[in-house]
């Protein structure tokens, strides 16, 4: 994640990447091709709802359908919590992974910002 996020993105990633691994690990998701990791997921559950955090993809391995798979597999883990909503937390590193979750099907009430408020949690 170092190499794919900004220094202040990446210092901000970190530690809710630590704290969602101590409480629940099974919402972390990483891609591999050739035993290296070239993408990770980082969801969270908070109030019944599902959270994308954070999704993080090498540059050169950017639109091969890694970031699409990795959606995929994390809904799928929502689902089997039953969470009520998914929604994508938004802040000013991820902004423009707008476009990207809208061609996913998500709209504008499925996006949400300040994610200040957004507690990493054991869901």
């Amino acid at each position: 994640m170092s190499e794919v996020l900004t220094a202040d993105c990446y210092e901000e990633t970190i530690d809710a990447l630590a704290n969602q691994l101590s409480l629940d690990s099974g919402l972390i998701l990483v891609a591999e091709v050739d035993q290296q990791v070239v993408g990770v997921i980082i969801g969270t559950v908070d109030d019944n709802k599902g959270y994308y955090y954070r999704l993080a993809i090498d540059v050169s391995h950017r639109n091969r359908g890694i970031g699409r798979t990795l959606i995929r597999h994390l809904d799928k883990r929502f689902q089997n919590r039953k969470v009520n909503k998914i929604m994508i937390a938004l802040d000013r590193h991820n902004e423009h992974l707008r476009s990207f979750y809208e061609s996913l099907g998500y709209q504008a009430k499925d996006f949400m910002s300040g994610i200040a408020s957004l507690r990493i949690v054991n869901g």
